[in-house]
Protein backbone atom coordinates (compact mmCIF):
# COMPACT_ATOMS: atom_id res chain seq x y z
CA UNK A 1 0.00 0.00 0.00
CA UNK A 2 1.20 3.78 -0.86
CA UNK A 3 2.07 5.59 2.06
CA UNK A 4 2.41 9.28 1.89
CA UNK A 5 5.45 11.56 2.49
CA UNK A 6 4.99 14.55 4.96
CA UNK A 7 8.36 16.48 2.66
CA UNK A 8 9.16 14.59 -0.92
CA UNK A 9 11.47 17.21 -1.51
CA UNK A 10 13.74 16.87 1.79
CA UNK A 11 13.32 20.46 2.13
CA UNK A 12 9.59 21.41 3.73
CA UNK A 13 9.35 25.16 2.51
CA UNK A 14 9.78 23.82 -1.16
CA UNK A 15 7.34 21.30 -0.77
CA UNK A 16 4.93 23.74 0.82
CA UNK A 17 5.90 25.99 -2.21
CA UNK A 18 5.00 23.13 -4.36
CA UNK A 19 1.82 21.67 -2.64
CA UNK A 20 0.54 25.63 -3.31
CA UNK A 21 1.18 25.09 -6.93
CA UNK A 22 -2.61 24.20 -7.52
CA UNK A 23 -4.14 26.59 -6.01
CA UNK A 24 -1.71 29.62 -7.02
CA UNK A 25 -2.42 28.16 -10.38
CA UNK A 26 -6.35 28.40 -10.38
CA UNK A 27 -6.07 31.79 -9.00
CA UNK A 28 -4.04 32.62 -12.29
CA UNK A 29 -5.92 30.65 -14.97
CA UNK A 30 -9.52 32.14 -13.07
CA UNK A 31 -8.18 35.60 -12.00
CA UNK A 32 -5.55 36.65 -14.99
CA UNK A 33 -6.40 34.49 -17.78
CA UNK A 34 -10.18 34.48 -17.16
CA UNK A 35 -10.93 30.95 -18.15
CA UNK A 36 -14.00 29.55 -17.47
CA UNK A 37 -14.29 27.19 -14.08
CA UNK A 38 -14.61 23.94 -15.60
CA UNK A 39 -11.53 24.52 -18.16
CA UNK A 40 -9.32 25.86 -14.80
CA UNK A 41 -10.00 23.25 -12.97
CA UNK A 42 -9.72 20.36 -15.32
CA UNK A 43 -6.57 21.97 -16.34
CA UNK A 44 -5.83 22.16 -12.24
CA UNK A 45 -6.34 18.80 -12.29
CA UNK A 46 -3.90 17.24 -14.71
CA UNK A 47 -1.48 19.79 -13.23
CA UNK A 48 -2.03 18.46 -9.31
CA UNK A 49 -2.01 14.49 -10.63
CA UNK A 50 1.47 15.29 -12.61
CA UNK A 51 3.15 16.80 -9.37
CA UNK A 52 1.56 13.63 -7.23
CA UNK A 53 2.89 11.22 -9.27
CA UNK A 54 6.58 12.81 -9.95
CA UNK A 55 6.56 14.75 -6.31
CA UNK A 56 4.74 12.59 -3.83
CA UNK A 57 5.67 9.44 -5.88
CA UNK A 58 1.74 8.41 -5.73
CA UNK A 59 1.37 5.34 -7.73
CA UNK A 60 -0.78 6.65 -10.59
CA UNK A 61 -3.27 3.63 -11.03
CA UNK A 62 -4.02 4.19 -7.19
CA UNK A 63 -4.22 8.10 -8.41
CA UNK A 64 -6.43 7.48 -11.12
CA UNK A 65 -9.09 5.66 -8.86
CA UNK A 66 -8.33 8.17 -6.39
CA UNK A 67 -9.43 10.99 -9.02
CA UNK A 68 -12.60 8.90 -10.30
CA UNK A 69 -14.06 7.98 -6.82
CA UNK A 70 -13.80 11.61 -6.35
CA UNK A 71 -15.18 13.07 -9.45
CA UNK A 72 -18.25 10.15 -8.98
CA UNK A 73 -18.13 11.87 -5.62
CA UNK A 74 -18.88 14.78 -7.30
CA UNK A 75 -21.72 14.17 -9.70
CA UNK A 76 -23.51 11.97 -6.91
CA UNK A 77 -23.13 14.09 -4.27
CA UNK A 78 -23.38 17.60 -5.43
CA UNK A 79 -23.98 18.04 -9.20
CA UNK A 80 -27.38 15.85 -8.19
CA UNK A 81 -28.26 18.05 -5.81
CA UNK A 82 -27.49 21.38 -7.93
CA UNK A 83 -29.59 20.27 -11.48
CA UNK A 84 -32.74 19.44 -9.45
CA UNK A 85 -32.91 22.31 -7.14
CA UNK A 86 -32.07 24.71 -11.19
CA UNK A 87 -34.66 22.81 -12.30
CA UNK A 88 -37.42 23.02 -9.78
CA UNK A 89 -35.87 26.81 -9.78
CA UNK A 90 -36.81 26.58 -13.76
CA UNK A 91 -40.25 24.89 -13.22
CA UNK A 92 -41.38 27.76 -11.43
CA UNK A 93 -40.34 30.25 -13.83
CA UNK A 94 -41.84 28.35 -17.13
CA UNK A 95 -44.97 28.08 -15.76
CA UNK A 96 -45.49 31.71 -14.05
CA UNK A 97 -45.40 30.43 -10.54
CA UNK A 98 -42.07 32.39 -9.41
CA UNK A 99 -43.74 35.55 -11.01
CA UNK A 100 -46.71 35.36 -8.69
CA UNK A 101 -44.93 34.88 -5.71
CA UNK A 102 -42.70 37.95 -7.03
CA UNK A 103 -45.70 40.03 -7.17
CA UNK A 104 -47.18 38.61 -4.26
CA UNK A 105 -43.74 39.72 -2.59
CA UNK A 106 -43.05 43.43 -3.79
CA UNK A 107 -47.07 44.01 -3.22
CA UNK A 108 -45.91 43.68 1.05
CA UNK A 109 -43.64 46.28 1.23
CA UNK A 110 -44.23 49.79 1.11
CA UNK A 111 -42.66 53.04 -0.65
CA UNK A 112 -39.46 52.69 2.32
CA UNK A 113 -36.23 51.48 0.52
CA UNK A 114 -34.87 49.95 3.54
CA UNK A 115 -38.19 47.36 4.32
CA UNK A 116 -37.71 46.92 0.47
CA UNK A 117 -34.69 46.31 1.07
CA UNK A 118 -34.64 43.73 3.91
CA UNK A 119 -37.78 42.05 2.26
CA UNK A 120 -35.85 41.34 -1.35
CA UNK A 121 -32.11 41.66 -0.63
CA UNK A 122 -32.51 39.70 2.84
CA UNK A 123 -35.20 37.54 2.58
CA UNK A 124 -36.07 36.36 -0.71
CA UNK A 125 -32.32 36.27 -1.52
CA UNK A 126 -31.50 34.11 1.06
CA UNK A 127 -34.62 31.92 -0.27
CA UNK A 128 -32.83 31.72 -3.61
CA UNK A 129 -29.98 30.80 -2.41
CA UNK A 130 -31.37 28.07 -0.75
CA UNK A 131 -32.70 26.87 -3.67
CA UNK A 132 -30.56 27.66 -6.59
CA UNK A 133 -27.14 29.36 -5.32
CA UNK A 134 -24.47 30.05 -7.54
CA UNK A 135 -24.62 34.14 -7.86
CA UNK A 136 -28.48 33.59 -9.15
CA UNK A 137 -29.48 35.65 -6.28
CA UNK A 138 -27.93 38.35 -7.44
CA UNK A 139 -29.46 38.14 -11.13
CA UNK A 140 -32.96 37.97 -9.51
CA UNK A 141 -32.61 40.48 -6.89
CA UNK A 142 -30.88 43.34 -8.14
CA UNK A 143 -33.27 43.74 -11.04
CA UNK A 144 -35.74 44.20 -8.48
CA UNK A 145 -34.20 46.59 -6.44
CA UNK A 146 -33.44 48.77 -9.24
CA UNK A 147 -36.77 48.88 -10.42
CA UNK A 148 -37.69 50.60 -7.06
CA UNK A 149 -34.91 53.25 -7.10
CA UNK A 150 -31.80 52.26 -6.19
CA UNK A 151 -28.75 52.78 -8.95
CA UNK A 152 -27.69 49.71 -10.88
CA UNK A 153 -24.48 49.04 -9.01
CA UNK A 154 -25.28 49.70 -5.68
CA UNK A 155 -28.03 47.55 -6.70
CA UNK A 156 -25.81 44.44 -6.89
CA UNK A 157 -23.80 45.31 -4.00
CA UNK A 158 -27.17 45.09 -1.66
CA UNK A 159 -27.94 41.92 -3.17
CA UNK A 160 -24.13 40.65 -2.97
CA UNK A 161 -23.98 41.78 0.33
CA UNK A 162 -27.40 40.18 1.68
CA UNK A 163 -26.28 36.56 -0.13
CA UNK A 164 -23.37 36.25 2.68
CA UNK A 165 -24.88 34.81 5.13
CA UNK A 166 -26.82 31.85 3.77
CA UNK A 167 -23.91 30.94 1.17
CA UNK A 168 -22.96 27.89 3.56
CA UNK A 169 -25.83 26.45 2.68
CA UNK A 170 -26.45 27.34 -0.65
CA UNK A 171 -27.96 25.20 -3.47
CA UNK A 172 -30.02 22.42 -0.91
CA UNK A 173 -26.68 22.34 1.22
CA UNK A 174 -24.36 21.29 -1.53
CA UNK A 175 -21.72 22.99 -0.01
CA UNK A 176 -21.64 21.69 3.51
CA UNK A 177 -22.40 17.67 1.94
CA UNK A 178 -19.20 18.54 -0.10
CA UNK A 179 -17.28 19.36 2.79
CA UNK A 180 -18.51 16.01 4.85
CA UNK A 181 -17.46 14.18 1.72
CA UNK A 182 -14.06 14.96 1.44
CA UNK A 183 -13.53 15.37 5.30
CA UNK A 184 -15.16 12.20 6.21
CA UNK A 185 -16.99 14.32 9.47
CA UNK A 186 -20.63 13.62 9.97
CA UNK A 187 -22.69 15.58 8.01
CA UNK A 188 -25.33 16.34 11.10
CA UNK A 189 -22.03 18.07 12.77
CA UNK A 190 -20.71 19.90 10.33
CA UNK A 191 -23.95 21.49 9.59
CA UNK A 192 -24.59 22.41 13.22
CA UNK A 193 -21.16 23.54 13.96
CA UNK A 194 -21.25 25.59 10.37
CA UNK A 195 -25.12 27.13 11.98
CA UNK A 196 -23.60 28.57 14.92
CA UNK A 197 -21.07 30.66 13.25
CA UNK A 198 -23.50 31.54 10.60
CA UNK A 199 -25.70 32.50 13.40
CA UNK A 200 -23.41 34.69 15.02
CA UNK A 201 -22.43 36.03 11.41
CA UNK A 202 -25.76 37.40 10.38
CA UNK A 203 -26.24 39.66 13.04
CA UNK A 204 -24.02 42.48 11.13
CA UNK A 205 -25.51 42.28 7.47
CA UNK A 206 -28.75 43.63 7.80
CA UNK A 207 -27.24 46.65 9.56
CA UNK A 208 -24.83 46.94 7.21
CA UNK A 209 -27.50 46.69 3.78
CA UNK A 210 -29.89 49.75 6.05
CA UNK A 211 -26.50 51.62 5.92
CA UNK A 212 -26.20 51.22 2.40
CA UNK A 213 -29.03 52.35 1.24
CA UNK A 214 -29.79 54.86 3.73
CA UNK A 215 -27.08 56.28 5.21
CA UNK A 216 -26.58 56.63 9.54
CA UNK A 217 -29.46 58.26 10.06
CA UNK A 218 -32.03 56.07 8.29
CA UNK A 219 -29.99 53.07 9.69
CA UNK A 220 -30.76 53.61 13.29
CA UNK A 221 -34.40 54.79 12.52
CA UNK A 222 -35.03 51.41 10.80
CA UNK A 223 -33.25 49.55 14.33
CA UNK A 224 -36.22 46.99 14.56
CA UNK A 225 -36.01 46.24 10.62
CA UNK A 226 -32.33 44.78 11.60
CA UNK A 227 -32.94 43.27 14.74
CA UNK A 228 -36.14 41.70 13.43
CA UNK A 229 -34.99 40.40 9.97
CA UNK A 230 -31.15 39.07 11.99
CA UNK A 231 -33.33 37.53 14.91
CA UNK A 232 -35.68 35.67 12.23
CA UNK A 233 -33.66 34.03 10.00
CA UNK A 234 -31.35 32.88 12.63
CA UNK A 235 -34.52 31.37 14.23
CA UNK A 236 -35.33 29.61 11.17
CA UNK A 237 -31.86 28.64 10.57
CA UNK A 238 -30.16 27.57 13.28
CA UNK A 239 -32.43 24.86 14.97
CA UNK A 240 -32.82 23.15 10.92
CA UNK A 241 -28.73 23.52 10.74
CA UNK A 242 -28.49 21.80 13.84
CA UNK A 243 -31.39 19.14 14.00
CA UNK A 244 -32.21 18.69 10.39
CA UNK A 245 -28.98 19.00 8.56
CA UNK A 246 -27.96 21.08 5.90
CA UNK A 247 -30.63 20.88 3.02
CA UNK A 248 -33.22 23.25 4.72
CA UNK A 249 -31.35 26.12 6.40
CA UNK A 250 -31.40 28.81 3.96
CA UNK A 251 -35.30 27.92 3.12
CA UNK A 252 -36.12 27.64 6.64
CA UNK A 253 -34.84 31.02 7.54
CA UNK A 254 -36.21 33.05 4.58
CA UNK A 255 -39.72 31.73 5.39
CA UNK A 256 -39.57 32.47 9.01
CA UNK A 257 -38.02 35.86 8.19
CA UNK A 258 -40.62 36.87 5.59
CA UNK A 259 -43.37 35.76 8.31
CA UNK A 260 -41.66 37.55 11.21
CA UNK A 261 -40.95 41.11 8.78
CA UNK A 262 -44.30 40.95 7.92
CA UNK A 263 -45.43 41.06 11.47
CA UNK A 264 -43.59 43.39 12.42
CA UNK A 265 -45.12 45.71 9.42
CA UNK A 266 -48.68 45.43 10.60
CA UNK A 267 -47.16 46.96 13.93
CA UNK A 268 -44.45 49.56 12.74
CA UNK A 269 -43.45 51.39 10.20
CA UNK A 270 -40.49 54.12 10.37
CA UNK A 271 -41.57 57.30 11.40
CA UNK A 272 -39.73 58.51 7.85
CA UNK A 273 -40.79 57.17 4.76
CA UNK A 274 -37.04 57.34 2.68
CA UNK A 275 -35.81 56.66 -0.52
CA UNK A 276 -32.39 55.82 -1.51
CA UNK A 277 -29.50 57.35 0.23
CA UNK A 278 -32.15 58.41 3.23
CA UNK A 279 -33.53 61.13 1.55
CA UNK A 280 -37.54 61.43 2.77
CA UNK A 281 -40.17 61.04 0.21
CA UNK A 282 -43.26 62.56 -0.31
CA UNK A 283 -46.96 61.18 -0.63
CA UNK A 284 -46.68 61.35 -3.94
CA UNK A 285 -43.84 59.11 -4.51
CA UNK A 286 -44.94 56.90 -1.56
CA UNK A 287 -48.14 56.05 -4.12
CA UNK A 288 -45.71 55.61 -6.55
CA UNK A 289 -43.11 53.19 -5.51
CA UNK A 290 -45.25 51.32 -2.98
CA UNK A 291 -46.08 48.02 -4.05
CA UNK A 292 -50.10 48.63 -4.09
CA UNK A 293 -52.50 45.35 -5.09
CA UNK A 294 -50.80 42.16 -6.39
CA UNK A 295 -54.11 41.18 -8.61
CA UNK A 296 -53.82 37.57 -7.12
CA UNK A 297 -56.58 35.86 -5.86
CA UNK A 298 -56.22 33.20 -2.69
CA UNK A 299 -55.88 30.31 -4.87
CA UNK A 300 -52.98 31.97 -7.26
CA UNK A 301 -51.31 32.80 -4.04
CA UNK A 302 -51.71 29.59 -2.24
CA UNK A 303 -50.09 28.28 -5.82
CA UNK A 304 -46.94 31.20 -5.41
CA UNK A 305 -46.48 28.95 -2.08
CA UNK A 306 -47.20 25.53 -2.97
CA UNK A 307 -43.93 24.61 -4.63
CA UNK A 308 -41.90 25.65 -1.06
CA UNK A 309 -44.44 24.30 0.87
CA UNK A 310 -44.13 20.57 -1.38
CA UNK A 311 -40.27 20.92 -1.06
CA UNK A 312 -40.26 21.61 2.70
CA UNK A 313 -42.09 18.74 4.06
CA UNK A 314 -40.72 15.91 1.40
CA UNK A 315 -37.10 17.39 2.11
CA UNK A 316 -37.77 17.23 6.02
CA UNK A 317 -39.13 13.91 5.76
CA UNK A 318 -36.83 12.81 3.70
CA UNK A 319 -33.96 13.55 5.18
CA UNK A 320 -34.73 14.36 8.75
CA UNK A 321 -32.69 12.44 11.61
CA UNK A 322 -35.62 9.61 11.91
CA UNK A 323 -35.34 8.91 8.24
CA UNK A 324 -32.97 5.84 7.25
CA UNK A 325 -33.29 6.62 3.82
CA UNK A 326 -30.04 8.85 3.22
CA UNK A 327 -27.95 6.63 5.11
CA UNK A 328 -28.47 3.49 3.09
CA UNK A 329 -24.96 2.49 1.22
CA UNK A 330 -25.26 -0.24 -1.48
CA UNK A 331 -21.39 -0.06 -2.17
CA UNK A 332 -18.60 1.88 -1.67
CA UNK A 333 -15.59 2.08 -4.17
CA UNK A 334 -12.50 2.39 -2.00
CA UNK A 335 -8.30 2.89 -2.48
CA UNK A 336 -6.16 3.25 0.90
CA UNK A 337 -2.87 4.83 1.61
CA UNK A 338 -0.87 5.03 4.29
CA UNK A 339 -1.40 8.36 6.28
CA UNK A 340 1.86 10.88 6.64
CA UNK A 341 0.19 12.48 9.93
CA UNK A 342 -1.20 9.70 11.72
CA UNK A 343 1.69 7.01 12.85
CA UNK A 344 0.29 3.91 11.50
CA UNK A 345 -2.98 5.63 10.10
CA UNK A 346 -4.47 5.58 6.89
CA UNK A 347 -6.52 7.75 4.49
CA UNK A 348 -9.07 7.10 1.97
CA UNK A 349 -10.32 8.51 -1.14
CA UNK A 350 -14.13 6.89 -1.25
CA UNK A 351 -16.94 6.67 -3.17
CA UNK A 352 -20.00 5.87 -1.36
CA UNK A 353 -23.70 5.56 -3.38
CA UNK A 354 -26.43 6.59 -1.13
CA UNK A 355 -29.21 6.49 -3.73
CA UNK A 356 -31.42 8.11 -0.73
CA UNK A 357 -29.76 11.01 -0.62
CA UNK A 358 -31.04 15.30 -0.54
CA UNK A 359 -30.88 15.04 -4.03
CA UNK A 360 -32.84 12.57 -5.09
CA UNK A 361 -35.44 14.07 -2.25
CA UNK A 362 -35.16 17.53 -4.11
CA UNK A 363 -35.95 15.35 -7.60
CA UNK A 364 -39.26 13.54 -5.97
CA UNK A 365 -40.14 17.29 -4.61
CA UNK A 366 -39.64 18.80 -8.46
CA UNK A 367 -42.01 15.55 -9.77
CA UNK A 368 -45.20 16.31 -6.75
CA UNK A 369 -44.92 20.17 -7.84
CA UNK A 370 -44.34 19.40 -11.66
CA UNK A 371 -48.02 16.88 -11.45
CA UNK A 372 -49.50 19.72 -9.21
CA UNK A 373 -48.86 22.51 -11.38
CA UNK A 374 -49.76 20.29 -14.58
CA UNK A 375 -46.80 21.50 -16.64
CA UNK A 376 -47.19 20.12 -20.50
CA UNK A 377 -44.60 18.63 -22.66
CA UNK A 378 -43.44 22.02 -24.12
CA UNK A 379 -42.64 23.41 -21.10
CA UNK A 380 -40.83 20.17 -19.74
CA UNK A 381 -38.66 20.61 -22.70
CA UNK A 382 -37.78 24.06 -22.15
CA UNK A 383 -36.71 23.65 -18.53
CA UNK A 384 -34.21 20.30 -19.61
CA UNK A 385 -32.96 22.98 -22.29
CA UNK A 386 -32.84 26.29 -19.85
CA UNK A 387 -31.02 24.28 -17.03
CA UNK A 388 -28.64 21.97 -19.52
CA UNK A 389 -27.54 25.72 -20.94
CA UNK A 390 -26.93 27.00 -17.47
CA UNK A 391 -25.48 24.11 -15.54
CA UNK A 392 -23.57 22.43 -17.63
CA UNK A 393 -20.37 24.69 -17.09
CA UNK A 394 -21.04 23.93 -13.17
CA UNK A 395 -21.84 20.21 -13.46
CA UNK A 396 -18.18 19.70 -15.34
CA UNK A 397 -16.85 21.55 -12.22
CA UNK A 398 -18.54 19.74 -9.89
CA UNK A 399 -16.65 16.25 -11.67
CA UNK A 400 -12.97 17.72 -12.06
CA UNK A 401 -12.92 19.90 -8.79
CA UNK A 402 -13.73 16.58 -6.38
CA UNK A 403 -11.02 14.79 -8.77
CA UNK A 404 -8.48 17.30 -8.17
CA UNK A 405 -9.62 17.97 -3.99
CA UNK A 406 -9.30 13.47 -3.87
CA UNK A 407 -5.98 13.66 -5.46
CA UNK A 408 -4.78 16.57 -3.39
CA UNK A 409 -5.64 14.54 -0.34
CA UNK A 410 -4.73 10.94 -1.19
CA UNK A 411 -1.24 11.82 -2.57
CA UNK A 412 -0.24 13.80 0.77
CA UNK A 413 -0.30 17.09 -0.92
CA UNK A 414 -2.86 18.28 1.61
CA UNK A 415 -0.80 16.55 4.29
CA UNK A 416 2.19 18.53 3.43
CA UNK A 417 0.52 21.65 3.30
CA UNK A 418 -0.88 21.48 6.53
CA UNK A 419 2.08 20.59 8.40
CA UNK A 420 3.63 23.79 6.50
CA UNK A 421 0.87 25.72 7.64
CA UNK A 422 0.73 24.01 11.48
CA UNK A 423 4.25 26.07 12.16
CA UNK A 424 2.13 28.88 12.11
CA UNK A 425 0.66 27.55 15.49
CA UNK A 426 -2.86 28.13 17.35
CA UNK A 427 -3.34 31.60 14.87
CA UNK A 428 -3.96 29.86 12.38
CA UNK A 429 -7.80 29.98 13.52
CA UNK A 430 -7.07 33.83 11.96
CA UNK A 431 -6.10 32.40 8.89
CA UNK A 432 -8.43 29.67 8.60
CA UNK A 433 -11.38 31.89 6.85
CA UNK A 434 -9.03 33.79 4.83
CA UNK A 435 -7.98 30.73 3.39
CA UNK A 436 -11.69 29.99 2.91
CA UNK A 437 -11.93 33.82 1.30
CA UNK A 438 -9.32 33.24 -1.18
CA UNK A 439 -10.44 30.15 -2.07
CA UNK A 440 -14.01 30.62 -3.40
CA UNK A 441 -12.42 33.74 -5.25
CA UNK A 442 -10.45 30.82 -7.60
CA UNK A 443 -13.28 28.61 -8.18
CA UNK A 444 -16.51 30.93 -7.32
CA UNK A 445 -17.60 28.44 -5.37
CA UNK A 446 -18.20 27.28 -2.11
CA UNK A 447 -19.28 24.16 -2.72
CA UNK A 448 -15.40 23.83 -4.58
CA UNK A 449 -13.94 25.70 -2.27
CA UNK A 450 -14.84 23.12 0.67
CA UNK A 451 -13.91 20.34 -1.72
CA UNK A 452 -10.53 21.68 -2.53
CA UNK A 453 -9.62 22.69 1.39
CA UNK A 454 -11.85 21.22 3.24
CA UNK A 455 -9.70 18.01 4.44
CA UNK A 456 -6.65 19.72 4.32
CA UNK A 457 -8.31 22.65 7.15
CA UNK A 458 -8.92 19.27 8.74
CA UNK A 459 -5.60 18.16 8.74
CA UNK A 460 -4.48 21.50 9.91
CA UNK A 461 -6.28 21.19 13.03
CA UNK A 462 -5.31 17.33 13.93
CA UNK A 463 -1.57 18.97 14.27
CA UNK A 464 -2.67 21.37 16.14
CA UNK A 465 -5.11 19.81 18.31
CA UNK A 466 -7.58 22.46 17.45
CA UNK A 467 -11.22 21.14 17.66
CA UNK A 468 -12.33 18.93 14.71
CA UNK A 469 -15.16 21.23 13.34
CA UNK A 470 -13.67 24.47 13.67
CA UNK A 471 -11.46 24.59 10.81
CA UNK A 472 -13.52 23.00 8.32
CA UNK A 473 -15.87 25.36 9.45
CA UNK A 474 -14.28 28.83 9.10
CA UNK A 475 -13.23 27.48 5.64
CA UNK A 476 -16.97 27.36 4.53
CA UNK A 477 -17.73 30.56 6.34
CA UNK A 478 -15.15 31.99 4.88
CA UNK A 479 -15.88 30.87 1.50
CA UNK A 480 -19.03 33.21 1.48
CA UNK A 481 -17.78 36.10 2.78
CA UNK A 482 -15.72 36.54 -0.61
CA UNK A 483 -19.05 35.46 -2.80
CA UNK A 484 -19.01 38.84 -3.64
CA UNK A 485 -15.81 38.98 -5.34
CA UNK A 486 -15.87 35.90 -6.62
CA UNK A 487 -15.30 36.48 -10.71
CA UNK A 488 -17.37 33.22 -11.50
CA UNK A 489 -20.24 34.56 -9.23
CA UNK A 490 -20.23 37.77 -10.47
CA UNK A 491 -20.57 36.72 -13.86
CA UNK A 492 -23.55 35.28 -12.94
CA UNK A 493 -24.96 37.64 -10.84
CA UNK A 494 -24.28 40.36 -13.53
CA UNK A 495 -26.17 38.61 -16.12
CA UNK A 496 -29.78 40.56 -15.64
CA UNK A 497 -27.92 44.22 -15.92
CA UNK A 498 -25.54 46.47 -18.05
CA UNK A 499 -22.38 44.74 -16.15
CA UNK A 500 -22.21 42.13 -18.40
CA UNK A 501 -18.36 41.22 -18.95
CA UNK A 502 -18.08 43.86 -17.34
CA UNK A 503 -17.83 42.15 -13.36
CA UNK A 504 -14.45 43.78 -12.61
CA UNK A 505 -16.14 47.13 -11.64
CA UNK A 506 -18.58 45.26 -9.51
CA UNK A 507 -16.29 43.15 -8.22
CA UNK A 508 -14.05 46.39 -7.29
CA UNK A 509 -17.50 48.03 -5.89
CA UNK A 510 -17.93 45.22 -3.30
CA UNK A 511 -14.42 44.42 -2.30
CA UNK A 512 -14.11 46.97 1.19
CA UNK A 513 -17.49 45.62 2.56
CA UNK A 514 -16.05 41.83 2.12
CA UNK A 515 -13.30 42.68 3.92
CA UNK A 516 -15.26 44.17 7.08
CA UNK A 517 -17.23 41.06 7.23
CA UNK A 518 -14.24 38.84 6.78
CA UNK A 519 -12.78 40.64 9.84
CA UNK A 520 -15.62 39.96 11.83
CA UNK A 521 -15.77 36.85 10.48
CA UNK A 522 -11.94 36.03 12.13
CA UNK A 523 -13.47 37.81 15.91
CA UNK A 524 -16.83 35.03 15.49
CA UNK A 525 -14.05 32.32 14.70
CA UNK A 526 -11.20 33.57 17.38
CA UNK A 527 -14.42 33.60 20.18
CA UNK A 528 -15.70 30.21 19.39
CA UNK A 529 -12.26 28.85 19.76
CA UNK A 530 -11.48 30.59 23.27
CA UNK A 531 -15.54 31.05 24.24
CA UNK A 532 -17.27 27.76 23.22
CA UNK A 533 -14.85 25.40 21.71
CA UNK A 534 -17.39 22.33 22.80
CA UNK A 535 -19.93 23.67 20.09
CA UNK A 536 -16.93 22.47 17.42
CA UNK A 537 -16.22 19.37 18.53
CA UNK A 538 -17.83 16.06 17.29
CA UNK A 539 -20.58 16.08 19.38
CA UNK A 540 -20.88 19.11 20.35
CA UNK A 541 -24.15 20.67 20.63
Amino acid sequence: MFTQSIDPTGVLFLTWLLALVPVALLLVLLAVFRLSAWLAVLIGSLVTYGLAVTVWRMPPIDGLKAYAFGSLTGIWAVDWITVWGVILFNTLQVTGVFEKFRRWLIAQGTADVRVQTMLFAWAFGALLEGLVGFGYPWAFVAPILVSLGIPDINAIRVAAIANNAPVSYGALGAPIIALAAVTGLPLQSLSGSVGHIVAVLALLPPWVLLYLVSGWRGMWEAWPLAVVGSLAYIAGQLPVAVYLGPYLPDVAGAMVCFACLLLLLKAWHPATVRGYGGAPISEEQQASLAGGRHGLGRMEIFEAWLPFIVLIVIVVLWTGPWSAWPRYVPFKLSVEAGSSLVQGGHVAATFAWAPGIGGSAIAASWVVVAVLLRINRHQLKTIAQRTFHQMWGACLVGVFIFGLAYVFNFSGMAASLAYGFSKIGAFYVVVAPILGFIGVALSGSNTSTNAMFGAFQLAVGKILGLPALLLPSLNSVGAEIGKPVAPQTASVGVSTSRFVRNEGEVIRHNFGWTLLLLAYLVAIGAAFYVFAPGVLVLGGG
